[in-house]
């Protein structure tokens, strides 16, 4: 490996989805050859990536090596290849056929996941598919070994795992029960298995022993969670091995068809994979999950190599711009990872390159819709493509790219037409361009009959820079979220439309350097020749972190070291040409926040990890814990070998001024402007173009706009300063400009996003970090809702209750510095355990706006641990109350007014004293999170200010408002009309009136009056009829109605519009008072936020024929004991529709909170989780069947308090249009003599040790006759 032969050729091949791209270097010659295919063109050549290397040779040989015949390899030194093979795959689920293995009472584990759907507002509820056809249920069973007390109750059956942990073997591995299975799958023609077992992390014997079996059966591949990812928590390791077992066999395939092209020299000759972590593998070695993101990591790995220290000392920001989605990542000295990711809707716990994908790219559509321009998430594809293709198209990016004269059609390939031939069709795009502009002005018109008609430039132009504020949020996610100021990156740009955009997205994320690779079309390719080998090993080892604990990682980092040197050598490598690194993944106790971290060298017994730990903690979540222990998860070695081949050639300066090809109109800011384009390949080092500037790269247009400048560089690269920012922009329209308003919606909800992010890393509740039970906001001066990030449902439009009524309550006494802090339902609350923090922002003495964000504290006090009471009949019972606190007051954190408030709640009962909160730390801890995210939303707005104005920022928190209003109104026109012909008692023809009533389960019943004027498109949702306040804590503060309203609403929409104050102007709400649903200041409302709101959301979904009813329920589970508490909310079946089944196993309507992982669930808490899978049947039938529920069975090892609060015990989910009902939930106590004892359900008990507890959760209602 360290020798190199420069008489042969050196490939790099990047195979895409739609090109493939060839990088070569031939000997004698000193620039490379580059080569561009259609990665199918099945009517030329086979396979892309062997046809771009036989040209190449035949180019360079000068002899004749016909597609029949072998290649020779005499000629070749090596090949490197990133491919899209596995990402295809599995995007169009076109993998091999797999079996799951799972422990016996988890066959449902991987399709029911963390519960979350993955579109809130999607009533269909869509999921990905499972990668696997059928399931084997294996009868074996481990359990980890809690405390010494438990190892000596059967110590014959205890062993010591990988991860240090004592594991029990209650039942081993039963051989001859799980042989039938597998027989009847090699029947059916399934020969691939993906194995989970649990705890299989720590201890593997049990897969190992399976694999065995069934590679002796005969199955062709095995893939064992163990083996591949060996980290706690069965979900993703799970799902990781379904990857790599449904895609390793189609990638073996592709590349046994691709070394069979080959003579018999190709078995000598080096040939290397890129994998998803960056680094390079061997064909043996490379696998599935390693695969996903092949062809990106060769990009990072290009710019990264190619660019940093070399071009610039800032960190860079890799953006990688193609036709249907935008890649974005970030180098800084070292590859950025993750360890877990989401793919194509399967989630891969493996370790590669932290790459963010948006959907946003050449192809996405662009949309006039509802006064606002969109563009994407759709894209329109190769085929047919955009307008410009000739296949018929809708107009994208690349179609407002062509009328700006951003893309010039005389350097663009002429490929199109019937005959591929034709070049770009500007007048068929400028005619699509002319129609949406006759939409755009007579809207216009409508809203100010002044306004002046924008021209297809403008309207282009409005487009392209939509485009680009929906790529910067996923770069201000990727930086900001992680501690990093966003504008002292560099933005190195490659990608065929990346450099179009890369000036105005620099400009607009602050940034003032641009590169841009000279082969920043073929980046990827030329990237798998800067890349390494790289092998891996990982272990579990789960310690406290200590002296011993770091002896024992010491030894079996060594080991590990030992096993990759020794595959490294296996290929070649020598010593001096391998360098390993050495990780311990870190968290501390009582969190799930894990980070790997990197030691200094192999040997080094002074490195201390929980330093670098600490640093690394605060700097991405803002704070650290104090007096926490640090426990270490896995130790993880990886091995280098060292082949970065090329070298960045040096050029000599450039002599004279830079040659032009040409004067070209191109459309700016200011209008068009004459722009001199200029080619690459005739510009040398230290050439100057002041923009505006047009370089041409190949088949890349650079885009240098006025007011920039570019410099070819020492190395060929293109560097382009921008020398001014945004400029602020002022309000000059009485009416909300058509551009801005999508640019104002983008920013705002980034806003709301960032927040989120932002209390999501600093938080330390589990409730919080890991369930994601939070919401953040931005308001209007007069407390209107502007942005509503999606997290939690319930909570959606109900924090400007909360504004609202601190606004009325503080008046004129808010000052600078003031932060307020509110729970009371009667002040706009949900119920105690959400507390909202509530920050005003000044201008000059002015209040300008609001920030707030509402987060579930596992713990507020109340009359049972978890403070969510079951039998609460007041309010006091529940918790601490707060109306109204300033918890900072002028600057000041109020620590000890606070902490009075928490710890003494008031009660109407003196002769029994609430309990105060028993997790004060936590709540103090996130309380202060919550300080932080409104704060990082402050100085995000506060930029937005700096940019456009003050004027023009609360302009467009209005503006955004009536856009969603808008919305919101053709909606309810269009129900009206659709609804209109099954409606037999209208009042008058232009009226709609509905009425739908359904049950809570002790009788209540919440009645709705729906009246819809599709004339004005409004509608008045009357609650008259609805029962009295019920002397339970099933009550609901009318803010919980009014958020299921705004969700059912937007849901029903069906398109990504703001969640704001606007989508309720057009609707009346009237909520009788004394009713369970506007109950009085003192009642109990605890279950109000997660049982009753549930119902009224079915209630108005089936009022509006939407879908029948879901679950109704969101099964709250709380247990624990003086010293530890948790809180679950359990899944059910969705309610099926009129073209789609109900979902199975998923969180439902107004909550979207994730369970935690069976293996964690186990290794924190005294329990033995049973069953988790889905409640067969439990869907109701129709001609579309609702959606199953779950089965939950959990056994306890501790005497501990259960609270189990949960709805449709009584009353099942209804169907709609003929179809049946759901099945109704059940709750069961199990004895240790197997008595089993119906709960009800609301119920606390004290559970003794050995009892299980057995939740059934409801099915969806099924929709039509299935007649």
């Amino acid at each position: 490996m360290g020798s190199i032969n420069t008489e042969k050729l050196r490939f790099c091949i990047d195979r895409g989805g739609t090109f493939t791209d060839v990088y070569a270097e031939i000997p004698g010659q000193p620039e490379g050859r580059v080569m561009k295919l259609l990665s199918v063109d099945p009517s030329n050549y086979d396979d892309a990536p062997v046809e771009g290397i036989r040209r190449i040779l035949e180019e360079y040989t000068g002899e004749k090596h016909p597609q029949s015949c072998k290649i020779p390899t005499e000629k070749i030194e090596w090949i490197r290849m990133g491919t899209t093979v596995a990402t295809n795959a599995l995007l169009e689920r076109k993998g091999e056929r797999i079996a799951l293995c799972v422990t016996q009472g988890f066959r449902d584990l991987l399709q029911i996941g963390n519960q979350a759907r993955p579109k809130i507002f999607d009533l269909t509820v869509s999921k990905p598919s499972n990668l696997y056809e059928e399931v084997v249920e294996v009868e074996e069973r481990v359990e980890l070994v809690l405390d010494k007390e438990e190892e000596t109750l059967s110590s014959a059956s205890v062993v010591k795992g990988i991860s240090g942990e004592l594991v029990r073997i209650v039942k081993p591995l039963n051989e001859d029960a799980l042989k039938p299975f597998l027989k009847r799958l090699l029947v059916k023609g399934i020969s691939c298995l993906a194995v989970v077992l649990i705890h299989s992390y720590t201890y593997p014997q049990h897969e190992i022993a399976l694999e065995k079996i069934a590679l002796s059966m005969g199955f062709r591949h095995v893939s064992l969670s163990s083996a591949l990812t060996p980290m706690v928590r069965a979900v993703p390791r799970g799902l990781t091995a379904s990857v790599d077992a449904y895609l390793t066999p189609v990638i073996k395939q592709y590349l046994s068809g691709f070394i069979s092209k080959f003579d018999e020299g190709m078995g000598k000759l080096n040939v290397l994979f890129m994998q998803s972590d960056g680094g390079l593998a061997p064909e043996s070695r490379f696998s599935g999950h390693k695969a996903v993101l092949s062809g990106p990591a060769g990009g990072v790995v290009g710019y990264s190599q190619t660019l940093f220290r070399i071009e610039t000392d800032k960190p860079l920001i890799g953006f990688d711009m193609g036709g249907t989605s935008t890649d974005v990542s970030r180098y800084a000295g070292g590859y950025e990872q993750v360890h877990e990711t989401q793919i194509a809707g399967a989630i891969i716990q493996a370790p590669q390159l932290d790459i963010n994908t948006v959907a946003a790219g050449g192809g996405s559509k662009l949309k006039f819709q509802f006064g606002a321009f969109k563009v994407g998430p759709e894209s329109v594809g190769a085929h047919p493509g955009p307008v410009c293709y000739r296949k018929g198209g809708e107009l994208a990016v690349t179609d407002a790219n062509l009328m700006l004269g951003y893309v010039i059609p005389d350097y663009f390939p002429s490929i199109f037409g019937p005959r591929e031939d034709q070049p770009l069709d500007v007048e068929a795009t400028k005619d699509e361009f002319k129609k949406l502009a006759m939409q755009i002005n007579s809207y216009r018109k409508s809203q100010d009959p002044s306004a002046k008609d924008m021209t297809i430039e403008e309207i282009s132009l409005g487009f392209v820079n939509v485009a680009n504020e929906t790529m910067c949020r996923p770069i201000r996610q990727l930086t900001e979220m992680k501690g990093h100021e966003t504008s002292n990156h560099a933005l190195a740009c490659f990608g065929g439309a990346g450099p179009q955009h890369a000036c105005a997205i620099a400009r607009a994320l602050g940034m003032r350097e641009v590169l841009i690779h000279r082969f920043c079309g073929i980046l990827s390719a030329y990237g798998m020749g800067m890349a390494d080998v790289v092998e891996e090993a990982q272990e579990p080892y789960s310690d406290v972190y200590c002296p011993q604990s770091i002896l024992e990682a010491y030894h079996r980092k060594a080991n590990l070291f030992q096993q990759v040197t020794q595959k490294l050598r296996e290929q070649g490598f020598r010593e001096e040409n391998i360098r390993t690194e050495s990780y311990l993944n870190l968290r501390y106790e009582g969190t799930d926040t894990a980070i790997m971290v990197k030691g200094q060298k192999e040997d080094d017994l002074m490195f201390d990890y929980a330093v670098e730990f600490i640093k690394l903690f605060q700097q991405e979540y803002g704070f650290k814990l104090k007096n926490r222990n640090i426990l270490i998860c896995d130790v993880r070695v990886c091995g280098v070998g060292v082949t970065n081949i090329f070298k960045p050639r040096a050029l000599e300066p450039a002599t004279g001024t830079p040659k032009g090809e040409g004067i070209f109109k191109v459309y700016f800011e200011n209008g068009w402007q004459d722009t001199p384009l200029f080619k690459l390949e005739n510009l040398g080092y230290g050439h100057v173009m002041p923009g505006p500037a047009i370089i041409m790269n190949g088949n890349s247009t650079v885009i240098v706009e006025p007011n920039c400048k570019a410099i070819i560089t020492k190395y060929g690269n293109i560097k382009i300063e921008i020398e001014s920012t945004c400029s602020t922009s002022r309000v000059s329209d009485n009416v909300a400009d058509v551009v801005k308003l999508s640019i104002f919606n983008h920013r705002f909800m980034g806003i709301a996003e960032q927040m989120g992010r932002t209390l999501q890393r600093t938080s330390i509740s589990t409730n919080i970090k890991e369930r994601l039970d939070f919401s953040c906001a931005l308001f209007d001066p007069s407390g209107g809702l502007v942005a509503n990030a999606p997290h939690v449902p319930v909570h959606l439009g109900a924090m400007s209750s909360t504004v609202r009524w601190q606004l009325n309550y503080w008046g004129a006494n808010l000052h600078e510095g003031d932060v307020l802090v509110a729970n009371h339902p009667c002040a706009g609350g949900s119920h105690l355990p959400d507390i909202t923090v509530v920050t005003p922002v000044f201008d000059n003495g002015k209040l300008v706006f609001f920030v707030a964000s509402r987060g579930h504290h596992a713990e507020i006090g109340g009359i049972t641990p978890g403070s969510m009471p079951p039998f609460s009949k007041s309010i006091w019972e529940e918790g601490a109350a707060i109306k109204a606190f300033k918890l900072v007051e002028k600057g000041v954190f109020q620590e000890e007014g606070i902490i009075k408030l928490l710890q003494k709640p008031s009660s109407d009962d003196p002769a029994h004293r609430v309990p105060g909160t028993r997790r004060l730390q936590d709540n103090l801890s996130d309380l202060h999170a919550q300080i932080a995210a409104n704060q990082r939303g402050i100085s995000l707005i506060k930029e937005l200010i700096d940019q456009y104005g003050l004027e023009t920022v609360q302009a467009y928190m209005i503006y955004v408002q009536l856009n969603a209003e808008e919305a919101v109104r053709e909606m309810l026109k269009s129900v009206s009309a659709k609804v209109s012909s099954q409606i037999s008692n209208s009042i008058e023809r232009d009226v709609i009136t509905i009425e739908e009533e359904d049950y809570m389960d002790d009788g209540s019943v919440i009645h709705l009056k729906l009246t819809i004027d599709s004339q004005k498109g409004e509608a008045l949702f009357d609650f008259s009829g609805t029962s009295a306040e019920v002397y339970g804590n099933w009550n609901a503060p009318e803010a919980v109605t009014a958020a299921a309203v705004i969700y059912c609403l937007r849901c029903l929409v069906d398109v990504d519009i703001p969640l704001n104050q606007g989508c309720l102007a057009p609707v009346k709400i009237h909520i009788p008072a004394g009713s369970f649903l506007s109950p009085s200041e003192k009642a109990a409302v605890v279950g109000g936020n997660v049982l009753t709101s549930q119902r009224v959301t079915d209630v108005i979904l089936t009022a509006f024929q939407a879908c029948a009813c879901s679950q109704g329920c969101m099964n709250n589970l709380t247990f624990g004991n003086d010293a530890f508490g948790y809180y679950e909310t359990i899944g059910g079946g969705s309610g099926a529709g009129p073209t789609w089944d109900g979902t199975s196993g998923v969180q439902c309507h107004m909550t979207n909170t994730r369970i935690t992982d069976p293996e964690i669930f186990e290794q924190r808490y005294p329990v033995i989780l049973h069953k988790f899978g889905l409640r067969e049947n439990s869907g109701g039938a129709g001609l579309h069947r609702g959606g199953d529920g779950i089965v939950r069975e959990i056994e306890f090892r501790r005497p501990v308090v259960v609270s189990i609060l949960s709805e449709r015990r009584v009353h099942a989910p209804k169907g709609l249009n003929g179809g049946k009902d759901g099945a109704r939930g059940a709750n069961y106590l199990i004895t240790e003599a197997k008595q089993k004892l119906y709960l009800g359900g609301k119920n606390t008990v004290h559970v003794k040790n050995g009892q299980i507890l057995q939740i059934l959760t409801p099915g969806g209602g099924g929709w039509g006759s299935s007649l």
